[in-house]
């Protein structure tokens, strides 16, 4: 029987800046395995065994390995690597193998015939292991994490945003499905990606020790640099997407007070607002769309308005700011606009400035009237 406990190597802790309130999960999850390792916990259980393929591996079973041991359930697992059917039925989980999809007895193969699982909330992708562990316990990691009960709307607002941000193309990537539908081949090769990257870790073709040792300290790494990507993944969701969500939703709230069109929102405190903004119009179904965006600028303190695009990654603007005003500044932009205190308009017309948050506000009320 082949295991993770074998040539484990405390070295890998060293390529991880991870956030304290993250790496002790972190470190229990990779380093539990170890024999000699204790955490010291008065909640010392039977050590459960999880079953994944031996062999060459992917990103998907790494990274749903790393996961599941981040449960109450798994969190002292030992990562047994098998084919052998018997091996495999004594696991107390089994994922990415055995061509069984049954969570009742925490079995999470995706391979055989007529598996059709997907994450649902709106996607469709099908599947993979790790996305499987992901739909059945990734809430309850985000609530370890955060500290908070499931039922929290924080974690199942952070469930679908990592979901989409991050899970899915996992899923997709190792299920076969093309980003784009297209009978063109790619512009250039990209194999940067998570999946990729956990790929080449898999022993090459001329390294003379293929050894069931080497193999498994080899899927060390990998499940180190996936479930590292995933807390990080997680940790910029939970600090900083959905910080930003809040702010964009309480200002997206207040556009009447701005001005009566409702097509004006000032930032309060700026952040990454435009992902958001059009999450948060379709998700309450805003009319009109927000035509400008006001926020200061903490560089130079003057005040800016940004035209918002017709979609987040065009340039294209839903109303560009008035095309007389394009390419003038300061005091002849202000002289062409009738507005005291403006700095520039870009000749785009997709983002101007004013000295004032009031000359700022007089710009979008007037770029919308013409």
């Amino acid at each position: 029987m082949l295991t993770l406990t074998r040539g484990f190597n405390n070295k890998l802790f060293s390529n991880f800046n991870l956030p304290k309130p993250l790496i002790r999960p972190f470190l229990i999850s990779l380093m539990a395995s170890s024999p000699s390792y204790s955490t010291g916990s008065p909640y010392q259980a039977p050590q459960k065994r999880v079953g994944t393929h031996n062999g060459s591996f992917h990103c998907d079973e790494a990274l749903g390995c790393f996961m599941i041991r981040l449960t109450n359930k798994f969190y002292n697992a030992e990562i047994v690597r098998s084919r052998d059917p018997q091996v495999l039925e004594a696991m107390d989980a089994v994922l990415d193998v055995g061509g069984v999809y049954d969570p009742t007895r925490d079995r999470y193969d995706h391979h055989q015939k007529g598996f059709v699982e997907v994450f649902g909330h709106g996607f469709c992708t099908k599947l993979s292991s790790a996305g499987l562990v992901y739909k059945h316990f990734g809430k309850e990691i985000i609530a370890k994490e955060l500290q908070v009960d499931e039922g929290h709307p924080d974690v199942h607002r952070l469930f679908l945003a990592v979901y989409k941000s991050f899970m899915e193309a996992i899923d997709a990537v190792d299920n076969g499905i093309n980003q784009y539908d297209t009978d063109q081949p790619p512009r250039y090769v990209n194999n940067t990606h998570l999946s990729s990257r956990v790929g080449r870790f898999n022993l090459d073709w001329i390294e003379p020790d293929q050894s069931a040792e080497k193999e498994n300290a080899a899927f060390q790494r990998a499940m180190a640099l996936a479930g590292s990507e995933f807390l990080d993944s997680l940790r910029f969701h939970a600090k900083s997407w959905l910080p930003a969500r809040s702010i964009v939703m309480e200002c997206l709230q207040a556009r009447f007070d701005i001005d009566p069109s409702g097509e004006i929102m000032v930032l309060a405190t700026f952040c990454p607002w435009k992902l958001h903004l059009f999450e948060l119009e379709e998700e309450l179904k805003i009319e009109p769309s927000i035509k400008y965006v006001l926020y200061q600028d903490d560089r130079s303190k003057h005040w800016r308005i940004q035209a918002v695009g017709v979609a987040p990654d065009r340039f294209e603007s839903r109303k560009a700011l008035p095309a007389q005003w394009r390419g003038h500044r300061d005091d002849e932009l202000s002289k062409e606009s009738g507005i005291p205190g403006c700095v520039f308009v870009h000749m785009s017309g997709f983002i101007g400035g004013n000295q004032t948050y009031e000359g700022s506000l007089a710009m979008a009320k007037a770029a919308l009237k013409l």
